[in-house]
């Protein structure tokens, strides 16, 4: 069991997954989606997983690019629409 594993990289994603429902922070579900990717990219040997090879920090850098894309493409559709401001109507330390 290694990185160059494909179910390794799933099974991470499915474990990011699990904690973005526990801990909703909304940060973790980009991880995750690049986690399941490169898990996909390295099982259908898609052409950067020739050039991953065995080496960790090529696995680590195609993580992080994917997961960065994933995270931008989660923002633009779920993130904060242009207008939408949140109003606070009272203040917790008011008495």
């Amino acid at each position: 069991m290694s990185w160059t594993d494909w179910w390794v990289w799933v099974v991470g994603g499915l474990v990011l997954a699990i904690f973005e429902v526990l801990v909703p922070a909304f940060v973790f579900l980009g991880f995750a989606i690049g986690a399941v990717l490169t898990g996909l990219i390295v099982w259908i040997g898609l052409p950067p997983a020739g050039w991953m090879g065995a080496n960790l920090f090529r696995h680590l850098l195609v993580f992080a690019v994917l997961s960065l894309i994933a995270w931008i493409a989660l923002r633009a559709v779920f993130g904060l629409r242009k207008g939408q401001v949140r109003i606070v109507h009272h203040d917790v330390n008011d008495n």
